[in-house]
């Protein structure tokens, strides 16, 4: 049969049944080989188990071998680079020699030629060689595999020139047989051995200039002395195991030991109210907290409301500190490892324990409502002379009460100044608002006279100046609307338009022959200012020249003859005077006085005072005062209402009239009687009374600068007293202070306290004595201390 040639990298086996051929090693040495045999009916070998170790080095090959069975593979062996840049010599993974130079010529890394010789059975086994597998252990291997018990000789390539002899002939080495496993005798065994993959071809590598070195490995493998790399992951984990454990248990008697020394005594870190009683035991700290703490808790609490600042009675409000739940809060040991370690680095506050009075905290914060809380300031314009300036609207803020206790409990016992929550009330206008209002109706108002054209050709003018007096703007549907104070047009134009009216009169008592004699009234004609004064506003954008024809329409007496003939013989029933106002107040209770003069409430009717002296708006006769909101001196349209309600009050009071509604000032103000006095706010607080006597009453004012007086005049059915009772429950006012800046009106303040008023009723006819009680609380005003 023709011999192929192997080329490098490629492996060469024959096939070919009972022939012969001529095989050339790799040192160019021709060997004879013959065919596998394999006897019929011989049983599959289980197949090889590699070794974890490697191959032992190659041993001179035995002499008179008898007939052996060749198989021939040729490829390349895996080939190392040594420091020189050599490949190393080596054992290959398959227990082959891995070549380094060939002698003839061959390139570095081509394989061995492998001689496989049958042993005869009971050849001693090799020192090296696996034991064998227990029959049926293992599957038979595939066909052409070698069988367990076939040994296998290993010819090494001639060395290279130079090199030291491998063999004894200096060319070719065998590795020593392997004796075979106890198999049966009639089993012959042929190992093949499986082709190496090819290594890519390397070009040729420089002469070394020092010998090869080649590092074998450790004699046991690669892991040393009896053991592999493999081992070393298993033993690395059971050492951080076990580390692991040791690090545990040192932190649990760390941790065992920790708990039981703090056993008893306070946890390490912990503060109560910024003081640290950490360590100490439960009555040291509970004596160094009352110590501390009991200092801060009887004085005033300082608070900041906003931009003010005030006191709180601790005592007034109720507050006091529960001590043994203090203790127990701050006491207890926190059994979390994680608390515990931290603590040794931060600090825990846990507060005190508050025991407080509902009623008397939310009175003592309430006290502060006078000054703190503010409503929004809308956007508005104002006229110095006739020109306009711009007011910018301002929020309001109002005392959150519910949410001031809650912080005021939890920290007031900090020795700190306590900041109480407050609610901002945000205005409907902005800046855009009052922009528009100057440059659309303000300017162009004042920039000439409006004419009043009245019948009779009678004319009148409304000038700049009484219209920048007469003119204001309220917030209406997020803008600034403008309105015109109807009682000044009127004061301006009346004298002017009079030759064209004709006034009503009403009906009027005459006193002066003793009794009194009803002045009967009179219905009249002429300008219908209500309905003008619309008109008026509806031309204050517009250019000059502007004119605006007078309304006019029929004018009945407010008081007719028919009313004040069904008082019969009238008499003064109930009369009270008040004075002490201040000039710009005195304009609005002279208006609200107006207002009511005259009127004629029926039997059984209802007086309401709020819907017969409002709307009180700068378009109805009233003007900017000064007012006291919620305690505190501000300034407001309408100041001084309020006093032509105390008046009325008293004068009905004192007519016998059934008392429905009133509120009296939440502070008390010296020239009223003590709870015998009432307030009054559009939509929000009225006056109301009603007439439960036979015959109509009717109300009447007079006014001076210095002083308001109501009369009630009708039939007399009632003798009225009145009885105050002692002052009681005073408390004691707060100071607030009030930062520069804003505007302050200072105050010594006032004491609050509660009063009673008790009336007495007798009727006239029949004797009856009837009594009611009226109670008032007035709060303490605060002292107010205004910042330079």
């Amino acid at each position: 049969m023709p011999e192929r040639q192997s080329s490098p990298g490629e492996a060469t086996a024959s096939s070919e049944p009972e022939s012969t051929s001529n095989v050339r090693d790799a040192g160019g040495v021709e060997h004879a080989a013959t065919p596998d045999a394999k006897p019929e009916g011989a049983r599959p070998a289980p197949a090889p188990r590699p070794s974890p170790r490697p191959a032992a080095p190659p041993a001179p090959a035995p002499e008179g071998d008898e007939n052996p069975t060749v198989r021939t593979v040729t490829g390349r062996a895996p080939s190392a680079r040594g420091a020189n840049g050599e490949h190393a010599n080596g054992h290959a993974a398959n227990g082959h020699a891995a070549g380094g130079h060939a002698a003839n010529g061959h390139a570095a890394g081509e394989a061995a030629t492998v001689r496989v010789a049958a042993h005869r059975p009971g050849g001693s086994p090799h020192p090296h060689a696996e034991p064998p597998e227990p029959p049926g252990r293992r599957p038979a291997p595939p066909a052409g595999e070698q069988r367990p018990g076939e040994a296998a000789t290993v010819v090494v390539p001639a060395a290279a020139p130079g090199a030291a002899p491998r063999g004894a002939d200096g060319a070719t080495q065998m590795l020593p047989r392997t004796p075979a496993p106890p198999f049966a005798a009639d089993e012959p065994a042929t190992e093949r051995i499986e082709r190496i993959p090819p290594v890519a071809q390397r070009g040729p590598l420089p002469p070394p200039e020092m010998p090869t070195q080649v590092d074998l490995g450790p004699p046991d493998g690669p892991g040393g002395p009896g053991g592999t790399d493999g081992d070393k992951g298993p033993r690395r984990g059971r050492k951080r195991v076990l580390v692991l454990s040791a690090v545990v248990a040192a932190l649990g008697l760390l941790y065992g030991a920790d708990l039981l020394l703090g056993s008893g005594t306070m946890p390490r870190g912990v503060t109560v109210a910024g003081i640290g009683v950490g360590g100490l035991s439960r009555e040291d700290a509970e004596t160094k907290l009352r110590a501390e703490i009991g200092a801060r808790t009887s004085g005033p609490i300082p608070v900041t409301v906003g931009d003010v600042r005030g006191e709180i009675d601790p005592a007034a409000a109720g507050l006091s500190v529960d001590w043994p739940s203090t203790m127990d809060r701050a006491g207890s040991q926190p059994l979390n490892p994680i608390t515990r370690i931290t603590s040794f680095f931060s600090e825990r506050e846990v507060g005190v324990v508050t025991i407080a009075e509902p009623d008397a905290l939310a009175g003592a914060l309430e006290q502060l409502g006078p000054v703190v809380d503010r409503e929004p300031s809308e956007g508005t314009v104002r006229f110095e002379g006739t020109e306009p300036q711009p007011v910018e609207p301002r929020p309001g803020q109002r005392l959150d009460v519910p949410a001031a206790g809650e912080v005021l409990k939890r920290e007031w016992a900090n020795g700190e100044v306590v900041a109480l929550p407050i609610a901002e009330l945000p205005p409907t206008t902005t800046s855009e608002d009052v922009t528009a209002a100057i440059e659309q109706v303000a300017r162009p108002a004042v920039a000439a006279p409006i004419t009043v054209i009245g019948e009779d050709d009678v004319r009148g003018t409304v000038d700049p100046e009484v219209i920048a007096a007469a003119l204001s703007f309220e917030a209406e549907n997020g803008a600034l609307a403008p309105k015109l104070n109807q009682q000044v047009i009127q004061d301006a134009l009346a004298p002017q338009m009079a030759d064209s009216e004709e006034p009503a009169r009403d009906a009027t008592f005459d006193f002066s022959g003793g009794r009194a004699v009803v002045v009967p009234s009179k219905d009249g004609r002429g300008v219908d200012y209500e309905a003008t004064v619309a008109a008026l506003v509806e031309v204050l954008g517009r250019p000059a020249p502007r004119e605006v024809t007078a309304v006019y329409a029929d004018k009945p007496a407010e008081v007719t003859t028919e009313e004040l003939e069904a008082l019969g013989n009238p008499e003064v029933i109930g009369e009270f005077t008040t004075g002490g106002f201040a000039p710009d107040s005195g304009i609005n209770i002279r208006r609200a006085a107006e207002l009511i003069n005259g009127t004629v409430v029926q039997p059984g009717e209802v007086f309401s005072l709020d819907k017969a002296t409002g709307p009180r708006t700068a378009a109805n006769g009233y003007v900017e005062a000064g007012v006291i909101d919620n305690g505190r001196a501000s300034r407001g349209i309408a100041g001084g209402a309020s006093q032509v309600s105390t008046t009325l009050y008293n004068a009905a009071y004192f007519a016998g009239m059934t008392l429905l509604e009133h509120k009296a000032h939440s502070y008390y103000i010296s020239r009223y009687p003590a709870g015998r006095e009432a307030t009054i706010a559009t939509g929000a607080i009225d006056n109301k009374f009603r007439n439960d006597n036979p015959t109509p009453i009717m109300i009447r004012t007079r006014w001076t600068p210095t002083s308001v007086t109501v009369q009630i005049y009708g039939q007399r059915r009632y003798e009225v007293t009145g009885e105050f009772g002692p002052r009681t429950n005073p408390t004691q006012p707060h100071t607030v202070t009030i930062p520069a800046g804003e505007d302050c009106h200072p105050s010594n303040g006032s004491p609050g306290f509660t009063i009673t008023d008790t009336r007495t009723r007798r009727d006239i006819q029949t004797g009856e004595v009837t009594k009611e009680t009226f109670v008032t609380k007035y709060n303490p005003a605060p002292r107010v201390v205004c910042e330079d």
